[in-house]
């Protein structure tokens, strides 16, 4: 099998995969808002083959979820959009240009800071059209439901990514499904420590969301 032939099939297993965790793994938050881990996903397959790659994993689930599991219509897959390459293919993109686990980590928080921004300004605008919400009432739980949902779901997309990366590219080059590593991936990092702080900023998120829900 050739590099594009496996590139092509591997985008066509992340698209799958992306598409089942979303189906299988949908964990109410605040309000209507849910999360699911398909931008982990995407940005393995962003940090495997860089920001259009994700671009096009996005759009390909995101047209999927809506005419099957979506009732959002096409608004709805314009916010999955947005959200999920404002996080993904920023984070993608740096790491492209850094290779190594501080750009990782770099692209990332960029990503989780940058997701947040932008869904802020994106809920203002769209939600009361497809909710059906009056503007000012989405106005008030911007702050309150809005940003901390999206700093968690940012928050848990990076500790995963950082937790299951590296185990899963390594298992991806073994089954010689994705090239050999690049100059640069090399970076000798504490994998204990890397591990330990995307444990902790993951069971952090958790908690908070148990918070949220009133478990806790």
């Amino acid at each position: 099998m050739d590099n594009k032939t496996k590139k092509v099939t591997m985008v066509g297993m992340l698209c799958a995969v992306a598409f089942l965790v979303t189906v299988v793994c949908r964990i109410p938050v605040v309000l209507f808002l849910k999360y699911e881990p398909k931008d982990v996903v995407i940005s393995i397959g962003g940090f495997l083959f860089g920001p259009m790659t994700a671009f096009v994993i996005s759009v390909i689930v995101s047209f999927v979820e809506m005419f099957t599991i979506s009732d959002t219509g096409f608004i709805g897959l314009i916010m999955n959009v947005l959200s999920t390459c404002s996080f993904a293919c920023t984070a993608s993109f740096i790491y492209k240009k850094h290779r190594t686990m501080k750009g990782a980590v770099a692209g990332l928080l960029t990503g989780v800071v940058l997701t947040t921004a932008v869904m802020l300004l994106w809920n203002y605008l769209i939600t009361p059209i497809y909710m059906g919400y009056p503007r000012e009432a989405v106005k008030a739980l911007l702050i309150p439901a809005f940003l901390p949902f999206n700093l968690l779901k940012g928050g848990i997309n990076m500790a995963l990514t950082l937790l299951i990366y590296k185990p899963v590219v390594t298992a991806l080059r073994s089954a010689g499904l994705v090239p050999a590593s690049e100059r640069g991936e090399g970076e000798k990092v504490s994998r204990t420590g890397i591990v330990l702080v995307a444990a902790l900023i993951l069971i952090t998120c958790v908690f908070f969301i148990l918070v949220l829900r009133g478990i806790v």
